[in-house]
């Protein structure tokens, strides 16, 4: 698919609604029968039709367009995801791919040491003055290690040491007070690093590598375009890299981790 196979689907936001007109805003929707979840954005057409039944809100809005990811060829979508938002993931997560690699060892390359290791429980989480949390378990050809509210495996280092001899790594990164990344390493190198929610801005050796499964998702990798669903799309991409689709499922515990004494986050 080249750039010129589709038109990305843009979506029209307004801003300007102050905090008090979006808690209005939900309890409207609640009201008039919309599901409507406790947090993040509220679905444009909730918006637009709190904004049509209330026109003087609607003058106080200003509007900009925003490229929302969808599948346009087969495989993983963002549309996979959409419980991600509401899920025991929370706001500050790492999700790595690691192929080439067993359980134990992607764990000790995240810094875990052998007495750290055990079964992960249903009450072990990740604390300011705790140790850091991370499970891990095998989907198909690749270990997927979750880190609870850490970011170890976003840190080009430790991606490289996860991708060495002749591996392949792959993290998506969320955090809602910084920054989300989408990550792809191969035998120790950076490929590329990617910005879910700006996706123009990438880097790395080959920048451009999955460039295509980009296009899969509906986004132009040339525009200098802004994702509304910029974890769900970088999920699906990680996806289309590994063929692993990530369910709820495959958060239950326990199971096999680390709990890493002093790791900061």
């Amino acid at each position: 698919m080249s750039d010129a196979d589709f038109t990305p689907l843009r979506v029209t936001y307004r801003e300007g609604l102050s905090r008090d007109t979006s808690l209005r805003m939900r309890e409207w929707a609640k009201a008039k029968g919309y599901a409507v979840s406790e947090r993040g954005q509220v679905a444009p057409e909730i918006i637009d039709a709190f904004l049509a039944a209330h026109p003087e809100v609607y003058e106080q809005a200003r509007t900009f367009e925003m490229v929302h990811a969808t599948a346009r060829t087969p495989g993983p979508s963002p549309e996979d995801y959409a419980w991600e938002g509401n899920s025991q993931l929370g706001d500050v997560y790492t999700i790595v791919f690691v192929r080439g690699l067993d359980e134990h060892e992607v764990l000790r390359r995240l810094g875990a040491a052998d007495e750290d290791i055990r079964l992960i429980e249903d009450w072990d989480y990740s604390y300011p003055e705790g140790p850091q949390i991370i499970t891990v378990r095998r989907i198909g050809d690749w270990s997927v290690a979750i880190e609870d509210c850490g970011w170890l495996g976003a840190r080009r280092e430790v991606l490289g040491a996860l991708s060495r001899d002749g591996g392949e790594a792959v993290t998506v990164h969320r955090h809602d007070y910084a920054q989300h990344h989408v990550a792809y390493a191969v035998d120790g190198q950076l490929i590329t690093d990617i910005n879910p929610g700006f996706p123009v801005d990438r880097w790395g050796a080959d920048r451009d590598r999955l460039n295509r499964h980009l296009r899969g998702l509906g986004i132009d990798p040339a525009a200098e375009d802004s994702i509304d669903n910029p974890i769900p799309a970088g999920l699906a991409l990680a996806g289309r890299v590994t063929g692993i689709t990530i369910s709820p499922g495959h958060l239950h515990r326990p199971v096999l981790g680390a709990a890493i004494p002093g790791a900061s986050f």
